[in-house]
């Protein structure tokens, strides 16, 4: 839309309505962003509700909070490629997991809560066939303080980790990708409403 450089206010206008009528025009010539107010808000925290990274896009399935005893320890969004029409959270299909922290939380804390939630889902024998993988997976965390977020994507061909945006790991284990998404999202999540909200089941 192209802005008119003058407009003529018509005599007879009260001040205040003049203004309005010049401040609707001014708007009128702004540049209109469709994707200003296609987020979610958990918490404080937003999401996106579509989002794209190297060429892969991916559409939010669910959000929720994720609370542990009297806390309330992160904001969480999953999302799936657009043409998965059903949640799978444990197949090969693009998937994104965001989580936003309210709490700091150590980088050894982090891996040691991943090889624990691996083990006890998988079992000895398929964790200790993933464990060089999982070991490789858990020496890129960082440790994160109130507003950091993590994001585990499998984009059909790798696994990513990234914090705030940038990438710290790169993997191509599919078995490793379900067992992390699984910790979160499987038969046995840490906390089944947390499961259920992120699939948009409640």
């Amino acid at each position: 839309m192209h802005c008119p450089a003058h407009r003529a206010v018509p005599h007879g206008i009260p001040v205040p309505l003049t203004a309005l009528l010049l401040l609707a025009l001014l708007l009128a010539c702004l540049p209109m962003r469709a994707d200003a107010a296609q987020t979610v808000e958990v918490r404080g925290v937003q999401f996106a509700t579509a989002l794209e990274e190297e060429g892969q896009a991916y559409r939010l399935i669910g959000h929720g909070l994720f609370r542990y005893m009297i806390w309330t320890a992160y904001a969480g969004a999953y999302y799936q490629a657009p043409e998965a029409h059903e949640p799978a959270p444990l197949s090969a299909v693009p998937r994104r997991l965001e989580l936003e922290y309210f709490h700091a939380i150590a980088a050894d804390d982090f891996a040691a809560a991943t090889r624990d939630s691996v083990r006890e889902r998988l079992g000895e024998a398929a964790y200790r066939d993933l464990l060089p993988g999982l070991n490789a997976f858990n020496r890129a965390y960082r440790s994160v303080v109130p507003g950091d977020r993590y994001a585990l994507t499998w984009d059909g061909e790798a696994l990513l980790l990234a914090l705030n945006g940038e990438r710290l790991y790169r993997g191509d284990d599919t078995a490793l990708a379900i067992a992390l998404f699984g910790i979160w999202l499987g038969d046995q999540p840490l906390r089944d409403d947390f499961r259920d909200a992120l699939l948009g089941r409640r």
